[in-house]
C-alpha cells in the first residue's frame, strides 16, 4: 500500500480521499468521507456509527451498495493505517442516492462531472508528470520551462496549451501584464536571481503578475515554483498544509506585499523533494485552490 497513488478531491471544502487500484485500473473512494460530507458531520466516531447503521439497513434491503464495498488500509484520525470501507465510482453514486436532498444531488452532479472536466483530465496528466521523463527535462526557472509544464498539463485540452497569450486578461479587477509588453516582461523574469527563498518567491510573484497563459497559470506555476525550490534549495512545498483561503489571500497581497506569502511558504518547506505522495498531494491541493467556491 505504501506505493499506492492516493488522491484528494474537495466538495464544499471537505476532503474526499481515493486510492488508485492498479490491477483493476480504477479509483476506490472513502465511504466515511462521503458520509461525513453528506451528513455535515465532523465527528469521526459519529460518522462511523452512522455508516454502521446505514450499512446494516442496506444489508437488510439487499442493496448493491454493501456488496460493492471493499476494504483497503487508510489513514485513520489516530494516525494509523486501518482497514476502511471503500466504494468505486458506481458505488459512490449509488451511495449518494441513499441520501435525499439537494446536497446529495449536488454532490452526485459534482462527482460524476469532475473527472471528465478539463481540470479533471489535466489533473490526471499532472499526476503522470511525476512518473514521466519530461519532468527531468523541464528548464528550471525559465519561461520556456513554464511553457513546457503548461503544454504537458493542457495539451489536447486547450488549443493554446504552452502558448504565450496575445490578449489582455484580468481577474477580480486585477489587470495582469499587458500582452503587448509580455515578451519583455518574461525576459526580465527569466533574468531574476533564484538563490534564496526570498528571491525565488519574488520570481514566482512576478510570474503570477505576468500570467502568461489564457488559462491554467496557477496550476502550472506552482509546479514551476517547486522545481526551482528543488533545484536551488533542495526543498519543496507541502501544499497540503496551506489552506485555500490563506493561500489566495497571500497571493492577492503579493503584488504589493510579498512578505505574507513568503512567511506562509517558509513554514511549510520540506526536504521530501522526491517523495511521490508529497507530489501527488501537492497536485490535489493545487487544483483545489483553483476551484470556484460553491
Amino acid at each position: 500500500m505504501s506505493n499506492t497513488k492516493i488522491s484528494i478531491r474537495f466538495f464544499d471544502d471537505r476532503e474526499v480521499r481515493a486510492v488508485w487500484d492498479e490491477q483493476n485500473a480504477k479509483w476506490w473512494f472513502s465511504v466515511l468521507d462521503i458520509v461525513a460530507l453528506l451528513t455535515d458531520q465532523d465527528d469521526y466516531t459519529k460518522t462511523r456509527n452512522y455508516w454502521k447503521y446505514l450499512k446494516a439497513k442496506l444489508t437488510k434491503e439487499n442493496t448493491q451498495v454493501v456488496s460493492a464495498t471493499t476494504q483497503l488500509k487508510f489513514l485513520a484520525p489516530d494516525g494509523k493505517r486501518r482497514l476502511a470501507d471503500m466504494l468505486d465510482y458506481n458505488g459512490i453514486i449509488a451511495l449518494g442516492k441513499e441520501f435525499p436532498g439537494k446536497k446529495a444531488n449536488r454532490f452526485i452532479e459534482w462527482f460524476t462531472f469532475s473527472d471528465e472536466s478539463i481540470d479533471g483530465k489535466s489533473k490526471t496528466k499532472a499526476y503522470a508528470l511525476f512518473e514521466s521523463s519530461l519532468i527531468n527535462n523541464i528548464e528550471v526557472g525559465t519561461t520556456k520551462g513554464l511553457q513546457q509544464i503548461h503544454a504537458y498539463l493542457f495539451g489536447g485540452l486547450y488549443d493554446f496549451a504552452g502558448q504565450i497569450r496575445q490578449k489582455n486578461i484580468s481577474k477580480g479587477g486585477f489587470q495582469f501584464a499587458v500582452s503587448r509588453f509580455l515578451g519583455d516582461t518574461l525576459r526580465q523574469i527569466d533574468a531574476m536571481p533564484e538563490t534564496t527563498l526570498d528571491e525565488i518567491v519574488n520570481k514566482y510573484v512576478e510570474m503570477n503578475i505576468a500570467h502568461p497563459f489564457m488559462e491554467g497559470n496557477g496550476r502550472s506555476a506552482r509546479i514551476w515554483l517547486d522545481l526551482i525550490l528543488k533545484k536551488r534549495l533542495k526543498k519543496c512545498i507541502d501544499w497540503s498544509i496551506i489552506g485555500k483561503r490563506d493561500y489566495m489571500n497571500a497571493m492577492m497581497l503579493s503584488p504589493t506585499n510579498s512578505s505574507v506569502l513568503k512567511t506562509l511558504l517558509k513554514k511549510v518547506l520540506t526536504t521530501k523533494i522526491n517523495d511521490r505522495d508529497m507530489f501527488m498531494k501537492g497536485i490535489d491541493y493545487s487544483y483545489y485552490y483553483e476551484e470556484n467556491d460553491q
